[in-house]
């Protein structure tokens, strides 16, 4: 018999949803929670709390101590694809976290923003410096950091009304029949699996479209496109489809060796200028782990 919606069976336990949401351990996940720093669905959490899928969980992360802001901190040099007053955009490598959180206090994208001595947006706090968007710690490739209130405003409502393109370069298990496609699935929690998402009944709606690019004799290579940013949404929903991406362990195969990471790259990213409406477009080239991914996947046939 099927667990009824809102049932015990298919809650989560809050600190296991903080914990994946975040990136963080789940000792950091219970000290935010019990810090006052969690609210679900605009109320403060509870510690021992537990969640349905499609509940709205917000962290806010505790501000460092003043020293550990403005001190040097270990040097972030970040790739500046273009920079103007108003915004940047960076080509991040795979390994580099976006913003500060438990586990992961310095080193990140956004202590190198603030390194390089600019004002930037500080609509998402001092902890998220010009943060816009983000991109998972593995995912390679391009995103647009804010330095003013009115460019982070524009941004932010090009995200949210899906204007802000984004294409990732994608190497997935497998091969397709059709030649484009659309996966319209929400994403929650796996209740089988505590810390992964999946699609589920109930969880968040998101949309990833993608593209053939190159068909391969066990691999696929796509353009993907996504409508909507849940939390791992583009390995999920591939993963969902019978097409997991190469190197991905968690929603993938085990003892893949072709990537040491899931094999996606932020390639092209598109807006339209906050200042003036001109129509911006950039792209990143394949970092060289992800081109070895595919030369390996073609010698491989």
């Amino acid at each position: 018999m099927s667990a009824a919606p809102g049932s015990e069976a298919e809650r989560l336990r809050l600190d296991l949803r903080v914990m994946q949401q975040e990136e963080v351990s789940r000792s950091a996940a219970q000290s935010l929670i019990s810090g006052g720093h969690v609210r679900v669905n605009n109320r403060e959490a509870r510690s021992g709390q537990r969640v349905r899928p499609g509940d709205d969980v917000v962290v806010v992360i505790p501000p460092r101590p003043a020293a550990a802001v403005d001190g040097p901190g270990p040097a972030v040099p970040l790739e500046v694809v273009y920079e103007d007053n108003a915004l940047a955009v960076i080509d991040k490598p795979a390994g580099l976290v976006v913003h500060p959180a438990p586990g992961h206090p310095t080193g990140t994208l956004a202590d190198g923003l603030r390194q390089r001595g600019a004002t930037w947006s500080q609509l998402g706090g001092d902890e998220r410096p010009g943060i816009v968007h983000r991109l998972d710690r593995d995912t390679s490739g391009l995103l647009v950091v804010a330095k003013t209130e009115a460019a982070h405003r524009s941004l932010s409502l090009q995200l949210q009304r899906r204007t802000l393109g984004r294409v990732y370069w994608a190497l997935v298990h497998g091969r397709f029949r059709e030649a484009t496609g659309r996966i319209e699935a929400p994403i929650g929690r796996d209740p089988g699996h505590r810390q992964r998402m999946a699609v589920v009944d109930g969880g968040r709606a998101a949309i990833t479209e993608f593209t053939v690019v190159d068909r391969l004799r066990r691999h696929t290579r796509l353009e993907v496109r996504l409508l909507t940013g849940r939390t791992h949404q583009i390995r999920v929903h591939l993963a969902s489809i019978g097409h997991p991406l190469v190197g991905d362990v968690v929603y993938g195969r085990r003892g893949d060796t072709l990537s040491s990471r899931p094999a996606l790259h932020a390639q092209r990213l598109s807006f339209l200028h906050p200042d003036d409406g001109r129509r911006c477009d950039f792209e990143a080239a394949l970092p060289a782990d992800l081109v070895a991914a595919l030369a390996a996947a073609r010698e491989g046939e």
